[in-house]
């Protein structure tokens, strides 16, 4: 007789994503070794005064992390809590990414009022690569905005769609 196969481990890595980064890209590539489904969900954050919209940023992160080349990674947008949203793909897991102290503050607080919403879902933290742990989406659109050079900060795909975006924008026009 043999063993029953071990259940799948899936993991959500949430965010908005506005716009996705390097430092994005190093928690999706490692937090794909993780699991065996890494599910990226878009979330919609109004109070983060999105640059670009759901769907344009589902899109970005869709083709992004095709370049990856991993075969465990789905992107889905999600506007619910993420517990709900993590129970409903089946995941054991939420990945989040540290850059550091006020990072690790906040998602402490995070995880601890995520278990008390379900308990049955575990939240894995991954530092930063040290070469990445100073960019932030926020930053990232304000060097943008401000007419500096984001290309050390995302790929260069990403880096056109912002400066393509500002552009329609005006330099002071964007919002957050």
């Amino acid at each position: 007789m043999s063993a029953p196969a071990p259940a799948r481990r899936i993991g959500v890595y949430p965010g908005t994503f506005d716009p996705i980064t390097l430092g994005h890209m190093d928690i999706i590539a490692r937090g794909a070794r993780l699991v065996d489904e890494l599910i990226i969900g878009v979330t919609t954050n109004a109070a983060k005064s999105p640059m670009f919209s759901d769907a344009e940023r589902i899109a970005m992160v869709t083709r992004e992390v095709a370049a990856l080349g991993c075969t465990n990674l789905r992107v889905v947008g999600f506007n619910s809590l993420l517990m709900d949203f993590a129970e409903g793909q089946g995941a054991s897991m939420v990945v989040r990414g540290i850059r550091g102290v006020t990072d690790f503050e906040y998602e402490y607080q995070l995880t601890g009022m995520n278990r008390q919403l379900n308990p049955r879902i575990d939240t894995v933290f991954l530092m930063a690569d040290v070469s990445l742990q100073p960019i932030a989406s926020k930053l990232v659109k304000e060097i943008a905005l401000y007419g500096g050079d984001i290309g050390r900060f995302v790929t260069p795909a990403v880096r056109q769609d912002v400066v393509d975006r500002v552009a329609t924008l005006g330099r002071f026009g964007a919002q957050g």
